[in-house]
């Protein structure tokens, strides 16, 4: 198992917390807290769809992991009053694997595809037809005697989630409808979800300790519902029961995650670039190396979060750490001050 999979912090979900997340996750958009843009406007195109009685034209939510994607397309199942079908990219292998999901789905029925970006290209190529004319084309045997046959389907709602919208085909970004950006929640929203959490789960907790893991929960509702559960056992074994501030510090610092919501990786990047790169420009790849994680890891688990707190930046030569990145780790800012970065920097580098 690699590192990120067992961070407090990460934002992948865990199979063995899975069910438990299913009791916290809200069932309405009333009962959802934050990516107000994105909800007001689904408001309005589930109210429009059922009141013509037809599928809700097919969603994209794209954003970093953890903040809530999966938990919205369950939603917008519940609000239109249909199935929901759960799978997700890397598990769909053969274009056969998603002709029958297609094929099984009934009139207004929602498929949610999780990773989207990470479909083969042959199963893609059959969303086309799907999404667009309700219909699949499949061929049935081989050589000479093998047959076209169109099946037609029920009218569907596809939602696809990505940490990359970027990685999706032109084709395949222009079918969907409805495209929606999902970004990092504040702490105040953090705290509201926490102290959602901590009534369902039956725990007191009080007002400062509430602002205290929202503020070290990364901006995302998943590492904060992992941090409420963390402080909770602490506060059954080595308190009274009650999650006060003297507990949820004396369980933070226990994990190791400081005021900003780093831990010792986050801060070991940091501290790569600074000590043996002179603070940046340095390529991802060379981070990965130095590190023993790949880059896809250090680009979808690590980087947003110290990008969205201003540690991190990303330029046309390479990684290039901040200002405040000296300040939090407590080291002196380079004599020149910080690296100044032009209006030509992009989100991707050289390596």
């Amino acid at each position: 198992m690699s590192e990120h999979e067992t961070r407090i912090v990460s934002t992948r979900s865990e199979n063995e917390n899975e069910a438990a997340d299913v009791t916290l996750r809200p069932k309405t958009l009333s009962e959802y807290i934050g990516q107000k843009a994105v909800t007001e406007n689904l408001k309005v195109f589930i109210e429009a769809a059922k009141s013509r009685g037809d599928a809700l034209d097919h969603v994209l939510f794209y954003g970093p992991p953890g903040l809530g994607k999966t938990t919205l397309a369950g939603i917008i199942a519940n609000e239109l009053g249909v199935d929901l079908r759960i799978t997700s990219g890397p598990a769909i292998e053969r274009a056969g694997d998603l002709a029958a999901l297609l094929t099984n789905l009934n009139e207004g029925d929602v498929l949610f595809i999780d990773e989207i970006h990470r479909l083969h290209r042959t199963a893609e190529e059959i969303l086309y037809s799907a999404m667009e004319d309700y219909e699949i084309d499949m061929i049935i045997g081989k050589g000479p005697s093998a047959k076209s046959y169109r099946i037609p389907l029920a009218r569907f709602t596809l939602i696809g989630a990505t940490t990359r919208a970027g990685s999706l085909s032109a084709p395949l970004r222009d079918r969907f409808g409805i495209i929606s950006k999902f970004d990092m929640y504040t702490p105040e929203e953090l705290a509201e979800i926490i102290r959602r959490s901590a009534s369902i789960l039956d725990v007191p907790i009080e007002a400062d300790s509430l602002m205290e893991m929202a503020s070290r929960s990364r901006g995302t509702p998943r590492v904060a519902n992992r941090l409420l559960k963390r402080v909770r056992d602490f506060s059954q074994v080595k308190g009274t029961g009650r999650i006060d501030m003297q507990i949820t510090e004396q369980t933070l610092e226990s994990l190791g995650i400081d005021k900003r919501g780093l831990e010792g990786l986050d801060r070991d990047i940091l501290g790569l670039i600074i000590n043996r790169f002179g603070g940046g420009p340095v390529g991802i790849d060379t981070i990965a190396a130095a590190i023993g994680e790949e880059r896809v890891t250090i680009e979808d688990v690590y980087e947003p979060y110290l990008m969205q707190a201003g540690f991190l930046h990303r330029t046309q030569k390479g990684r290039v750490v901040s200002e405040e990145a000296y300040r939090h780790l407590g080291l002196a800012a380079p004599a020149g001050g910080p690296v100044q970065l032009s209006f030509t920097d992009t989100d991707t580098d050289s390596e």
